[in-house]
């Protein structure tokens, strides 16, 4: 009986030890994300990576010998700029969300024309065209950040010149032919448009909590 008891206390003891670390050691639950704030992110990122894409495709379009396609390119690119623009609407209201979508549309008709100076080899129009693309990104950074007190200027501005950067590496490789290169500077744009994307997201969100519970 002596030896039933103990062996009780014994498979006990363990038990009682073990279920107390757990709760000692239990870690904090983390913030719980609304399925509508999962949703807005996940659409703005995917709208962002289509924009990187499409802006490729273009590049691809516009530098290739005998391609036929640039004109319906050019057209589904500019409207992804309209979806960025619709997609900040239902927190921003249309004015702001058109005001986007222009700035954006500017970004693209900028980056055309530097595709076509740089195919004929006009390196002076290419710089002069440069300033202008980085003087509309300073544009949609200030446009953004003024509508938006949890995004900086100057990292939003960051971000847009490494965006540049990686379409310009993006150009430069297609028209020297160094495919491999210019599958890294995909690959790169990509990546760095997601963190783009997020953090501009992130900032909406924090701005409008009330619109992100559910």
């Amino acid at each position: 009986m002596k030896k039933l008891l103990l062996m009780g206390f014994i498979f006990l003891f363990p038990l009682n030890m073990v279920a107390g670390a757990d709760h000692a050691f239990a870690k904090p639950q983390g913030k719980c994300i609304s399925q509508s704030e999962v949703k807005f992110e996940n659409k703005f990122r995917r709208l962002w990576i289509d924009h990187v894409l499409w802006t490729s495709n273009y590049i691809t379009s516009a530098t290739t010998a005998g391609s036929e396609d640039q004109k319906q390119v050019l057209t589904r690119l500019l409207k992804n700029q309209e979806d960025i623009g619709n997609a900040v609407k239902p927190v921003y209201g249309v004015k702001a969300g058109n005001k986007l979508t222009d700035l954006l549309k500017e970004h693209i008709v900028i980056a055309g024309k530097i595709v076509d100076a740089a195919k004929s080899g006009n390196k002076a129009l290419v710089n002069q065209l440069n300033k202008e693309w980085y003087r509309n990104a300073d544009d949609i950074a200030a446009f953004l950040s003024g509508a938006n007190p949890h995004l900086k200027n100057e990292d939003l501005k960051k971000l847009l010149y490494t965006h540049l950067k990686f379409v310009t590496s993006d150009l430069t490789a297609s028209l020297a032919k160094d495919w491999n290169a210019r599958i890294v500077s995909i690959d790169g744009g990509v990546s760095h448009i997601i963190l783009m994307a997020d953090t501009i997201s992130a900032g909406v969100v924090k701005q409008f909590p009330d619109k992100f519970k559910k």
